[in-house]
């Protein structure tokens, strides 16, 4: 059975730049292991759902609740891929930062956080599946907004 992680794909929009430049997304270096970047995401705890388990790890590990966030309609990607031999699951919801000001309060779990536009999210993601997945929540925005 595949372990399974969900979390949210945050995004802040900035009111100084015009779209799509206005767009950033946050990224949490991890304290341990290769020191990788990821959006905000953690296991699913045993009779927790899907979505319960996203709102909890972002507050856990980036200290930003429900009542920070803006939940996107109609966006999911989910992510399959390898860890240590195991097969594993991520899903990912978007989510705007209702207030792009509201500062990010990191776990012993992180170093370090960013809030970077596309191609420097891509950078730091390194892997292919997520570099993938912000490009799609970054076309969504785009899109989304001129329907």
């Amino acid at each position: 059975m595949a372990v399974r992680a969900c979390g949210f794909v945050i995004f802040r929009r900035l009111v100084q730049k015009p779209p799509p430049d206005n767009i950033e997304f946050l990224l949490l270096q991890t304290s341990y292991g290769e020191h990788h970047w990821t959006p905000p995401k953690g296991h699913v705890d045993p009779g927790e759902d899907d979505f319960t388990t996203a709102l909890r790890e972002t507050q856990e590990e980036a200290g930003l609740g429900k009542d920070h966030l803006r939940m996107v309609d109609g966006f999911l990607q989910r992510l399959h891929y390898q860890v240590r031999g195991k097969d594993k699951e991520v899903l990912y919801w978007l989510a705007e930062l209702r207030d792009p000001n509201t500062q990010v309060v990191l776990s012993d779990e992180h170093q370090d956080y960013r809030w970077t536009k596309l191609e420097e999210a891509c950078k730091l993601a390194k892997h292919q599946d997520l570099q993938d997945t912000l490009t799609a929540a970054q076309r969504y925005l785009e899109t989304q907004g001129k329907q």
